[in-house]
């Protein structure tokens, strides 16, 4: 079910809920722990956001003093402009202000900024946002917002799913540092792929966030999803503690790898079959196909990313078309995908990505 919500808010472009303030403390706390002056001296720009709902604006308003923030700027999109339309009716926030304009309040975003104590309570916090109505509609793409960007030092929001492809493109344009979160499936992306074989973009440290918040109220259980960035954790310079391929074969708690005597190989690429991430050999030096599962325990220093096995980025990778009359047997046979036999049938695994071992 919650795949399917996925899939289902991407075809209707419905990119209206929120994340979780807890999963967005986690998230952030673990690249503190690594770097506790990550954020220091940093103007952090939150798009894609309403900010009188936006738990990313609650939490970076929240700990300004705590991160040592410069600037906070947070950026919302007009009502009117969505594609899916929620029901709206303006914050008391906004029509408590004697500038609230009824018309602008659909047609225009807003824009929220933090930088210095506004009440005189000797503290910086959330009560000291201050909002306008920006000129456009919010629009990420927008002159307006281009600008916010190229002001920022760090870019952190939960952008919409259906435009993710050119929401990363509009960061790596201007090569801000960012913490976003899409759909595990972008990695596949023949955009986004690339940078995370070059390393310009790795998965965070937690798994994105099982359930969203409905803007309606109620919650939205979302799988597979997970956080991108660009910037440095822990748990990505931790190796996988691995066993052998005969330490494998004969202590593996999985089925289809204990007992073997060796690792099936693919018939249309010379690599072989590694189905789960804790059954990698670590005295093979070949490459291996692995699921994108990887990604979230991959550790540049121990293993690097050759391709992904899937359509024309598998055909550029050199995997050899099937033969055709392999076709009757497995009808789900694809050019550009692996494929091995087994029994005499041919068996395609799921998306895999190929790697090896790292060479010294």
């Amino acid at each position: 079910m919650a795949n399917t919500n996925l899939a289902n808010a991407k075809t209707a472009k419905n990119d209206e809920f929120y994340t979780q303030y807890v999963d967005i403390q986690k998230e952030i706390n673990a690249y503190l722990d690594y770097d506790p002056n990550v954020f220091r001296g940093k103007t952090v720009l939150l798009p894609c956001d309403d900010p009188e709902w936006s738990n990313f604006t609650k939490f970076f308003a929240q700990n300004f003093e705590l991160l040592g923030l410069k600037k906070l700027i947070s950026t919302s999109y007009a009502p009117e402009s969505k594609k899916y339309k929620v029901p709206y009716q303006p914050t008391l926030l906004e029509t408590s202000q004697p500038y609230f304009d009824n018309d602008k309040s659909k047609t225009h975003g807003k824009i929220f900024v933090l930088t210095h104590d506004v009440t005189g309570d000797n503290r910086i916090d959330i009560n000291d946002l201050q909002w306008q109505y920006l000129e456009g509609d919010g629009d990420f793409r927008s002159k307006e917002i281009r600008k916010l960007r190229d002001e920022a030092d760090i870019i952190v929001t939960n952008p919409p799913f259906s435009l993710f492809r050119e929401f990363v493109a509009w960061i790596m344009e201007v090569e801000k540092k960012f913490i976003i979160i899409g759909n595990m499936n972008a990695v596949s992306y023949k955009e986004i792929f690339p940078l995370l074989k070059n390393n310009e973009m790795w998965l965070g440290v937690s798994n994105g966030a099982k359930e969203y918040i409905k803007p309606e109220g109620g919650f939205l259980k979302m799988g597979n999803t997970c956080w991108y960035t660009n910037i440095d954790h822990g748990r990505r310079h931790q190796p996988l503690r691995l066993m052998t391929k005969t330490e494998n074969f004969k202590h593996s708690k999985h089925k289809e790898v204990r007992g073997r005597k060796e690792y099936i190989h693919y018939e249309n690429y010379d690599a072989i079959e590694v189905p789960f991430v804790d059954a990698i050999p670590k005295d093979y030096e070949g490459a291996m196909g692995l699921p994108k599962s990887f990604l979230d325990k991959y550790c540049p220093d121990q293993f690097e990313l050759i391709g992904i096995a899937e359509g024309d980025s598998g055909k550029e990778l050199g995997l050899k078309p099937f033969p055709r009359e392999l076709k009757k047997l497995n009808p789900s046979l694809r050019d550009g995908q692996l494929y091995y036999m087994e029994n005499g049938y041919p068996i395609k695994p799921f998306a895999r990505i190929l790697i090896r071992k790292k060479q010294s």
